[in-house]
């Protein structure tokens, strides 16, 4: 059985519909797959009834798009079996969405201005499906464009680095304030949906585990396509120590995934989903009383 609980779709930053994200993975023989589009989950519903043709039990999910603001570091906050639509996701995440598109067209401007020749309408139609447009749709104009050949490549720092102590931002860069992680967790909770901390080893989110844990937390994400054996055994201590479920995924992004991953790559063992599956019941039990 193959369980993967991180996948995306063009409703946010993956080039590929639904339909063949699902395609994909039949093909590679996903018995579970969890659609966890950034800040949405709009595209839930029609997933779940498209897995049921092609016999795969699609795991209604989220990716919310957080920060750590008490150590200054981005936050990934994976919710699992949330309720689509949820007044709690919308209320947090809509705002997000809408300035993250306000900012694309920025960005997109400021290419414009310092002699791309890219237009908003060429971007926004690379995204039309989605909820948004991101930076990858804004890169995926350059490649038609002739700019460049890669998303993630040095065109792509050039542009939209964010900054450091020894760098300035990119020449396209607009910042974009993420949501609090501890209220990522919260809304997640109140759509009865169980709280995992993503790819940890990428921002280096291992100490934030405690308080999460404080907050709701109820998993871990330890299989991923950017996690070594280092970051897996950290994750794996942390879910031990806090008794939180151990998930894992693809990440699958598409035509825009930067790690070479596709659906199945990454996945855990029915031991692992039979955890997570006693914390959303048990999330469902607390919301009740």
């Amino acid at each position: 059985m193959i369980i993967d609980l991180h996948c995306h779709t063009n409703c946010s930053d993956n080039s590929y519909s639904i339909e063949d994200v699902l395609k994909l993975a039949a093909q590679n023989n996903i018995s579970k797959l969890a659609i966890t589009d950034h800040d949405t989950t709009i595209g839930l519903e029609r997933a779940i009834a498209l897995g049921k043709d092609l016999s795969i039990d699609i795991i209604p999910g989220i990716e919310i798009s957080a920060y750590d603001y008490k150590r200054n570091r981005r936050t990934h906050i994976l919710g699992l079996f949330v309720a689509s639509g949820h007044p709690a996701l919308e209320a947090l995440c809509r705002p997000m969405r809408e300035e993250r598109h306000n900012a694309s067209r920025l960005m997109t401007r400021k290419l414009i201005q310092a002699g791309y020749h890219i237009s908003w309408e060429q971007v926004l139609r690379l995204a039309e499906n989605g909820t948004g447009v991101y930076k990858q749709h804004i890169m995926h104009a350059l490649i038609l464009n002739g700019y460049t050949d890669s998303i993630y490549g040095p065109l792509y720092k050039k542009l939209f680095f964010r900054g450091d102590r020894q760098t300035l931002p990119g020449l396209a860069f607009v910042p974009v304030h993420y949501l609090d992680a501890i209220d990522a967790i919260h809304a997640i909770r109140k759509a009865g949906g169980v709280p995992v901390l993503a790819h940890p080893g990428q921002f280096d989110n291992f100490s934030a585990v405690p308080e999460f844990v404080e907050a709701g937390l109820g998993g871990i994400e330890v299989f991923h396509p950017l996690h070594d054996a280092a970051d897996e055994k950290k994750a794996m201590q942390l879910a031990e120590t806090y008794h939180l479920a151990q998930t894992g995924g693809s990440d699958f992004h598409g035509y825009y995934t930067d790690t070479g991953s596709v659906p199945g790559s990454r996945s855990i063992d029915r031991d692992r989903f039979a955890l997570l599956e006693e914390k959303r019941d048990q999330t469902g039990k607390s919301i009740q009383s």
